[in-house]
């Protein structure tokens, strides 16, 4: 009969090895993402189109996780389900190779999001499960540290790709991450933990209000954060920094990402929805730096502020959900939470670029006025939390 130790330490096996699926598939995915603002710009489009790109392709992701989310929870075929989710997320990326105008590239960039949408409810389902032993905010942390190992090294081979033999050429060479991660993930599934009972007929409760306030305190949040997509094409804009530098930055943000989603997660398990104030305080001092700055220098911090925020959002936000919903009610509120989360992020970076087309000041105002909300909604969430436990 395996011991409690022996279970942590099998747990443990099976987290890291998912995680290293999210290595391999960040190395091809985030590797893309890295360049796609400025190669979006060598294809002509403009500020605006840019922030429909980005914005529309996070909805879509954001729709299908309501999906899937609630066909994890009715079928608990959560492998299959992510599964054909990592097929369509790591199979678009390297067929940007064939790209050579915005009719091919845009809706290969929505079905990468599509694949990564339709995999992360299910995802995120066994991840908590194996977080009930080793705790929820360590499990999504050490996870998230090993996805954004692999979001650091896939932007720096394609800066070197992108320097030496151009855009098309590196999207080509992010296949090979694709196939090592799509292996991996056979191999997690024979490490998976057994699923846990579940009884005959289960009642579906519904969700809990405080549950649709932290929504909108997450919605806040993402209405005032630029996707990179939209910063790398401010970035090719200006000519400020060569294009391979573009990707160099990306990578830094993700290194702060994955440190600071291992700190946030084991903060979360300790202080819980506080840790959160961090999202939208860094986010107060990303907008400007990434939009006002000129030198280099400040330009590398922004990179590093954008990417801690993201870290504490990756670490801690989707974490807090496990706080607030019941076990079986997790697959839909992931998928619910997905939908409002890439809507706001869709009415934000339209917002960003119309702003952007005014002037880059006017998209730094309206950044701020959404982290302000976010951190006043925090607050009414924070009381009224503690005042549901003392009840």
């Amino acid at each position: 009969m395996p011991t409690p130790q022996t279970q942590d330490a099998d747990i443990t096996r099976f987290v890291v090895r998912l995680g290293l699926v999210s290595l391999f598939a960040d190395f091809a995915y985030e590797g893309s993402h890295a360049i796609l603002g400025a190669f979006l710009a060598t294809l002509k489009a403009s500020p605006v189109l840019v922030g429909l790109i980005a914005g529309t392709g996070e909805l879509l992701g954001a729709g299908v996780r309501f999906f899937a989310g609630h066909l994890a929870d009715r079928t608990r075929r959560y492998w299959p389900i992510m599964a054909a989710g990592y097929l369509a997320n790591l199979l678009a990326v390297p067929a940007l190779a064939l790209a050579g105008d915005l009719w091919i590239a845009v809706p290969l960039i929505w079905a990468e999001r599509l694949g990564k949408g339709f995999r992360t409810p299910a995802r995120n389902v066994v991840l908590a499960q194996a977080g009930e032993r080793l705790g929820v905010g360590r499990a999504f942390g050490l996870h998230t540290i090993l996805d954004q190992f692999g979001a650091l090294l896939g932007p720096l081979m394609v800066a070197g790709i992108v320097a030496g033999f151009g855009y098309h050429a590196a999207f080509a060479s992010l296949l090979v991450p694709a196939m090592v991660s799509l292996a991996m993930l056979v191999s997690a599934r024979t490490l998976a933990p057994p699923l846990k009972a579940r009884p005959a007929a289960e009642p579906m409760v519904a969700l809990p209000p405080l549950f649709y306030g932290y929504m909108a305190f997450a919605a806040l949040t993402v209405m005032g954060l630029a996707h990179f997509m939209f910063f790398s094409y401010h970035l090719a804009m200006i000519h400020r920094l060569a294009p391979p530098w573009i990707p160099v930055l990306y990578a830094l943000a993700m290194a702060v990402n994955g440190l600071t989603a291992l700190v946030a997660g084991r903060l979360f398990d300790r202080i819980g929805l506080k840790v959160l104030y961090l999202l939208p305080l860094l986010l107060l001092i990303a907008d400007p730096l990434q939009f006002l700055s000129q030198s280099p220098l400040a330009l590398a911090a922004a990179a590093a502020v954008w990417g801690a925020a993201l870290g504490v959002q990756d670490g801690a936000l989707r974490a807090g959900i496990t706080r607030l919903v019941p076990a079986r009610r997790l697959g839909a509120a992931f998928g619910l939470f997905d939908v409002g989360f890439g809507l706001a992020w869709m009415v934000g970076s339209l917002a960003m670029g119309a702003l952007y087309r005014i002037r880059p000041g006017d998209l730094v105002r309206f950044g701020t006025a959404t982290e302000v909300l976010a951190l006043g909604v925090l607050t009414l969430l924070v009381l009224r939390t503690k005042k549901a436990k003392a009840a």
